[in-house]
């Protein structure tokens, strides 16, 4: 199934496209729903189930939630214009619900419930329920599902409606497959494919896609100048701006590894926003948000002959590898544990980079396999169920290593043993193997074994 360039990088707000994005959109489509149902709501409850529940005080989820009753959509979403209207909220005790202009009681300790009900009958861990009541007791309720990546289904139309592009593949061999038989690069059929989904031209496309880049650049660019702690929960200080200045006053003689000092910043900078709740793109989730900015930027900073043209390659392939794992596999650490954010991401990165560098089909394969098989059975176990440790840091390994990835493999002809197909393959099974409590629950690993600061 096609997934747009535009699907999976989405602009948002941190810290989590599963906890807070997912939430925010699965709001408004409840409002939606109610509206089309012409039903007139006097009370309003929502329930959160799995990861949601056990980890959304961290990530803010009732917050999203708030935003899209409120009718906020991710990507123009004032952060302190919300916390004033939550301070309202539980003032007055009501909600003025958008889309459906309708004030109604709501107290958002009581009609907000993090239920750690186990339910076998959900299809996916991190499930939202609506239960809207009118003055006549009659109820509607409707479930949707946080996929990850800021993707939202429906229990009710689980299978989207498949969107006609000129070339369909559903695994890595039929992509490459596809390509070399019109002579295409990975990007280059993506590009055809955007071009026909969206119905623009080059030009038009190219810009959107620049568009993407500016706000991940920006993230780079904030997270580098802020300071301060994250939040009053850990009590972790900001280090992107301490470690730029110390990058930039360092007057050492040159050291070689000083790019992966800076690569280490960029991705650190992302990440700090992200979990700042500060804008930021999801790439795929927000989690593993600080890794493909990193990258870009490394390509943009630290290679010969960079050009916003390789910054296009870059995210169209990096597209059509996330979209394998989407389809394939998933982008979610409830679901996959971190092999699915931060292993994702990395895979994405590798393979983006390895294009902008002008790299084969195969060898683009075969830095996203690269980049993947060594993030296999990584754990998602955040303190607390924040953002922070060990995600802010794991963006900075994830992009480190995607670097690595790519130059092992435009070094070698792209011929290798282990297929991009069959790494994905292996990280499902490794994820559904994988016990609930690494992923994203905060019940094992870290989350569990490290005194909180």
């Amino acid at each position: 199934m096609f997934v747009s360039i535009f699907n999976l990088f989405k602009v948002g707000i941190g810290p989590s496209s599963s906890h807070t994005v997912g939430p925010t959109i699965a709001s408004r489509f409840f409002l939606k729903y109610l509206k089309n149902k012409n039903f007139k709501i006097k009370h309003l409850k929502i329930k959160l189930y799995g990861s949601l529940a056990y980890t959304g005080l961290g990530h803010g989820t009732h917050k999203g939630i708030i935003a899209g009753l409120l009718g906020y959509k991710p990507d123009n979403l004032n952060l302190d214009l919300l916390n004033r209207e939550i301070l309202n909220i539980n003032k007055k005790s009501q909600i003025a619900l958008a889309i459906i202009d309708s004030n109604i009681p709501f107290d958002i300790k009581k009609n907000i419930i993090f239920s750690k009900e186990i339910r076998d009958d959900f299809d996916y861990s991190n499930t939202i329920e609506f239960i809207a009541e009118n003055k006549n007791g009659n109820i509607i309720s409707k479930i949707y599902y946080s996929t990850g990546g800021g993707f939202v289904k429906s229990a009710d139309d689980l299978d989207l409606k498949e969107i006609q592009v000129r070339f369909k593949f559903n695994s890595a061999k039929e992509l490459l497959d596809i390509a070399n038989s019109h002579s295409y690069k990975i990007y280059e059929l993506i590009k055809e494919n955007e071009k026909q989904y969206h119905s623009i031209n080059d030009d038009d496309l190219k810009c959107k896609i620049l568009d993407l880049w500016s706000v991940m650049n920006k993230s780079i660019y904030n997270g580098m100048q802020n300071t301060g702690k994250i939040d009053n929960n850990l009590n972790l200080k900001k280090r992107a701006n301490h470690l730029y200045k110390k990058l930039t006053k360092n007057s050492r003689e040159y050291d070689p590894l000083d790019v992966m000092d800076w690569v280490n910043v960029f991705a650190i900078a992302v990440s700090e926003e992200n979990a700042s709740f500060g804008k930021i793109v999801t790439a795929p989730t927000n989690g593993a948000a600080g890794i493909i900015p990193a990258v870009i930027k490394y390509y943009k900073e630290f290679t010969k002959n960079s050009d916003d043209e390789g910054v296009i390659r870059f995210l169209l392939t990096a597209s059509a590898i996330g979209l394998l794992y989407k389809n394939n596999a998933s982008i979610s650490g409830a679901e996959a544990g971190c092999q699915g954010e931060i292993g994702v991401a990395c895979s994405m990165a590798a393979g983006g980079l390895a294009s902008a560098l002008n790299a084969t089909n195969e060898q683009v394969e075969n830095a996203a396999e690269i980049a993947m098989e060594h993030n296999l059975g990584l754990t998602c176990d955040p303190i607390n169920g924040l953002v922070q440790i060990p995600c802010i840091e794991r963006n900075a390994m994830g992009a480190i290593k995607a670097i690595n990835a790519c130059r092992i493999a435009i070094s070698e002809s792209g011929q290798h043993k282990v297929s991009l197909d069959e790494v994905i393959a292996t990280m499902w099974e490794t994820g559904k193997n994988m016990s609930s409590i690494y992923k994203e629950t905060s019940k094992g690993g870290l989350a569990v074994n490290v005194t909180e600061c």
